[in-house]
C-alpha cells in the first residue's frame, strides 16, 4: 500500500470523530518533536537508543498543550486540525497560555447565543449570577446582588476554603502567590495550583472553541482573549484544582503530579461532558437540546432581518428587484454571473 493510500485510509470521517464531550481531556508535551507519519501523529524523542516514538490519539483528545522545547510539523498540525483537536501553546509546566487554535468550519449557533447574552447588561449579569451559583450552589447568590457583592462573597468563600484545607493537611501557613518570574521559589501548593489551573484553562479553552463560542467574551472577566475561559474554569477550582493542589503540599514535583492527578480527576468526575453542558446552560438555560452537536458544520446561511436564515450558495439574481430602491428597471432576473467582461 502506498503512502498516499495509507493517508487516505486514515483520513477521519464525521462518524469517526468523537464529540468534544467524549474527549480524553488533555495531553501535555515538552521537549519533543510532533510529526505525521504513514499511520498517524506521533511524538518523537531522541535517546541513546535512537528515536523513540509515542503515537498521540489526536481524535480522542480535547486539546494538546505544547510546552517549551516542543516543535510540530505542518502535516501533523493539519491532521490535528481535521480532528477538531485544539492546540494550546503554553509555558513551562503548562503555566501561562500564549495562544490556541480555533477548529475550522464550526457552527455559529452557540456563538450567536453567547453574543446576545453578553451584549445586554441585564442578561450578562444573569449569566454571571448563574456562574456564581454553579460554583457555590443554587440560591447562593442573594436576590438582586450586584457583581461587587458577588465578588466579595466569592473572595470570602475561597479564603475560608484555603483555611480549611490548610488545617486539614497540617500546613503552617498558606498564601496564594502566582509569580512566573519567581516560579522556583514558590511552595509546592502554589506550584501545583498554578499548574493544575493552567491545564484546566487549556481544556476549557478547547471546549469553548469546539462549541464555536468566543473565549474573549467573558461575563465576569473582561479585557483578555481568555475572559470566558477564566469564567468557566473558575466554576471547578473549588471542587477540583484547589483541593488537588493542597493534597500535593509535600510533593517533590508538584507541577507534574498535578497534571497527572488532574487527568485522573477529569475521568473520575466526568468533567469534559460537564463543561460542555455547563457552558450551554450558562449561556442559554432555556435550551431544549443540551446534547447540541459540537461537531463542525459546513452549512452556511445568509442573514436576513425579515426572512430569517436563507441558504447560501444560491444565485438570487433571478428574484424580483422591485423591493430594492435605486435598481434600474429591466434588471429583474439579471444574472450577475453572466455579465460580459
Amino acid at each position: 500500500m502506498t503512502g498516499a493510500a495509507r493517508r487516505k485510509l486514515a483520513a477521519p470521517t464525521l462518524a469517526m470523530l468523537p464529540r468534544i464531550a467524549d474527549s480524553l481531556s488533555f495531553l501535555y508535551t515538552e521537549a519533543v518533536r510532533i510529526v505525521q507519519d504513514d499511520t498517524g501523529v506521533c511524538a518523537q524523542v531522541e535517546s541513546p537508543r535512537g528515536t523513540d516514538r509515542v503515537y498521540i490519539p489526536t481524535a480522542a483528545l480535547a486539546c494538546v498543550l505544547l510546552g517549551p522545547g516542543t516543535s510540530i510539523t505542518q502535516p501533523a498540525m493539519a491532521t490535528i486540525a481535521r480532528h477538531g483537536t485544539t492546540v494550546v501553546w503554553t509555558g513551562a509546566g503548562g503555566v501561562r497560555t500564549y495562544s490556541g487554535t480555533v477548529p475550522a468550519s464550526l457552527t455559529t449557533a452557540w456563538l450567536e447565543k453567547q453574543v446576545r447574552a453578553w451584549a445586554d447588561d441585564k442578561s450578562r449579569l444573569d449569566v454571571a449570577v448563574r456562574m456564581y451559583e454553579a460554583r457555590f450552589g443554587l440560591g447562593s447568590a442573594p436576590v438582586g446582588a450586584s457583581l461587587a457583592k458577588l465578588r466579595g462573597l466569592e473572595g470570602a468563600r475561597i479564603k475560608a476554603l484555603y483555611k480549611l484545607l490548610t488545617t486539614k493537611h497540617g500546613i503552617k501557613r498558606f498564601r496564594r502567590n502566582y509569580d512566573p518570574e519567581a516560579w522556583d521559589s514558590q511552595d509546592p501548593v502554589n506550584k501545583a495550583l498554578s499548574s493544575a489551573n493552567s491545564c484546566m484553562y487549556g481544556v476549557v479553552h478547547a471546549a469553548v472553541l469546539a462549541l464555536g463560542c468566543s473565549p474573549a467574551l467573558g461575563f465576569i472577566h473582561n479585557g483578555t482573549q481568555m475572559a470566558f475561559v477564566y469564567d468557566v474554569a473558575d466554576i471547578y477550582k473549588a471542587r477540583v484544582t484547589i483541593p488537588l493542589a493542597f493534597s500535593l503540599h509535600d510533593s517533590a514535583n508538584p507541577e507534574r503530579d498535578a497534571r497527572r492527578r488532574l487527568r485522573e480527576d477529569f475521568k473520575a468526575f466526568k468533567l469534559m461532558p460537564k463543561i460542555v453542558a455547563d457552558v450551554q446552560s450558562l449561556i442559554d438555560p432555556s435550551n431544549e437540546s443540551p446534547a447540541f452537536s459540537d461537531r463542525s458544520s459546513d452549512i452556511v446561511h445568509l442573514w436576513d432581518p425579515q426572512m430569517g436564515a436563507l441558504p447560501a450558495g444560491v444565485n438570487y439574481g433571478s428574484e424580483s428587484f422591485d423591493s430594492f430602491p435605486g435598481v434600474p428597471d429591466g434588471l429583474d432576473g439579471y444574472d450577475l454571473d453572466d455579465r460580459d467582461p
